[in-house]
């Protein structure tokens, strides 16, 4: 699987800002979330999500719709169609 590609837009005391580039075939990789973060979606997609116990489910993105998470999720993104899946993650830093 390709990785998925990432770039820091804001870093300071308060956020972090990364957008994220998911091509058709690629993943993040397993990772743990240090912080609390929200994902705003740039553009409509299917992400599948991949739960340390190997559970897989699909998350539909809509664009501008954000969502919340608490940190400590663990999880691999997917990005299993034919589109390119764009994001951006702000992680709240406390």
């Amino acid at each position: 699987m390709l990785a998925a590609k990432s770039e820091v837009q804001v870093d300071n005391e308060e956020v972090r800002v990364t957008e994220w580039r998911l091509a058709p075939g690629s993943a993040t990789g397993h990772h743990t979330h240090g912080m609390d973060y929200v994902i705003v979606p740039v553009a409509a997609g299917e992400m599948t999500i991949v739960a340390p116990n190997g559970e897989r489910f699909k998350a539909q993105l809509a664009a501008g719709k954000s969502y919340f998470r608490k940190a400590g999720v663990q999880h691999d993104v997917l990005n299993e169609t034919s589109t390119e899946i764009v994001f951006l993650e702000i992680e709240l830093k406390r």
